[in-house]
């Protein structure tokens, strides 16, 4: 069938396989390009399919030569109907790991539930004996605790008041005022269930448990901070609250695994263009500036880059992992220099539907959204036929 981008509001219903495995190819090359990173052999990805997930597991994979096992919870494809970007990436990494005689396994399902966990430990149990490297890179809306039942979905509000900015139709490049009513009721509480540390720590419990975890085992998580002109409703808002649970399960999780000489850390990364962060109010704005700047600067990065860079310039040093006061990995320090965030609260206060394309990275920020579902990438011919029914090796 012939594919092209179906959108409805801020998703894409459709998705490339060709375009996602060249995707996955670029970003494979990437690593490679970059020499060598004495890191983990075997790592655990859980949320593997797509942005930091999908990056660890190929850094791993093709920058140490890691053995690697995917969890994640994707759409497969029907006839006449493409599967999620996820199941292509993932299709695609398998591949090209398989290709370079490396293990690669998959696991499509909910891992929130207490089935996967166990399917996954089963795994590692007969595959692998133990993991050195967890990777937790969970992005759901919605969390069903296995142990209690209660089904808590998140949201994205500020606390204490109403929040009022600008924001952008990133399709339209209309500039508009926004506004977002405050949390309230069991709010936070239930954005800390589904995007707090909770699930992390059971994840790390159970592995434990069942010593599938190698003697100085490392776990990382994924959190943002972001700058001022959206701390209202990010990190100062239910979301943030989330994150400050997050960070602080890492140091409970390294407690629990001081026996093994193991380490849990949260590493802060950069802004980056994903379907979730297509949904927030004021990232894409504030996201299509900052591309702007950190290109003219030089500094810009993809998932891939940040990803590579943590790997090989924080984790895998052969020293101690520098960490700030708070004990997190930053790999958005080129983001929240002084100077950039300068000038993006500068062209922060400039920004209008008239001079946006100048003045912002717009086009960055389209090509970048419809790159996540596997279109608009060079070299692939998209006025010809795709085969939508393309499956995870492991899966079929």
């Amino acid at each position: 069938m012939i594919i092209e981008p179906r959108m409805r509001g801020f998703i894409c219903l459709t998705a490339h396989p060709v375009g996602c495995e060249q995707s996955v190819k670029n970003q494979i090359e990437y690593v490679k390009s970059k020499g060598a990173i004495d890191g983990a052999k075997k790592v655990l990805v859980i949320g593997a399919s797509t942005g930091f997930g999908l990056a660890s597991r190929i850094s791993s994979a093709f920058g140490s030569d890691a053995a690697t096992i995917g969890v994640f919870f994707e759409k497969p494809p029907l006839a006449g109907k493409t599967a999620s970007p996820g199941w292509y990436n993932s299709a695609a990494f398998e591949k090209e790991a398989h290709k370079a005689g490396l293990y690669a396994k998959s696991i499509n399902g909910d891992a929130f539930s207490n089935e996967v966990k166990r399917e996954t430990l089963d795994l590692i149990k007969a595959d692998l004996g133990q993991v050195d490297l967890i990777i937790y890179s969970l992005a759901s809306p919605v969390r069903t605790n296995p142990n209690t039942g209660v089904t808590h979905r998140s949201v994205l509000k500020p606390i204490g008041a109403t929040f009022s900015n600008k924001t952008v139709d990133f399709h339209t490049g209309k500039v508009s005022e926004v506004s977002i009513e405050p949390c309230s009721g069991d709010d936070i509480e239930n954005t800390i269930a589904v995007m707090g540390g909770e699930d992390w720590a059971m994840w790390i419990d159970a592995l434990k448990a069942e010593n599938l975890l190698a003697p100085g085992a490392t776990t990382v998580a994924y959190s943002y901070i972001g700058p001022s002109v959206t701390e209202a409703v990010y990190r100062k808002g239910t979301i943030g609250r989330a994150k400050d649970h997050l960070e602080a399960t890492a140091f409970t999780i390294s407690d629990s695994l001081a026996d093994i000489n193991g380490k849990a850390y949260v590493s802060v990364n950069k802004a980056l263009v994903t379907q979730a962060s297509s949904a927030i109010p004021v990232i894409p704005l504030y996201i299509s500036l900052l591309y702007k700047i950190m290109k003219a600067e030089g500094v810009h990065e993809g998932c891939i880059e940040q990803i590579q860079r943590l790997y090989q310039q924080r984790l895998f040093t052969g020293a101690e992992v520098p960490v700030d006061e708070k004990g997190r990995i930053r790999i958005d320090d080129w983001e929240m220099r002084e100077d950039i965030q300068a000038q993006v609260a500068q062209l922060w206060e400039q920004a209008t539907t008239e001079n946006l394309s100048e003045i912002g990275d717009l086009e960055g920020y389209r090509k970048d959204f419809y790159n996540l579902f596997g279109f608009d990438l060079a070299g692939v011919d998209y006025k010809a036929e795709a085969d939508e029914l393309v499956q995870v090796e492991s899966i079929a």
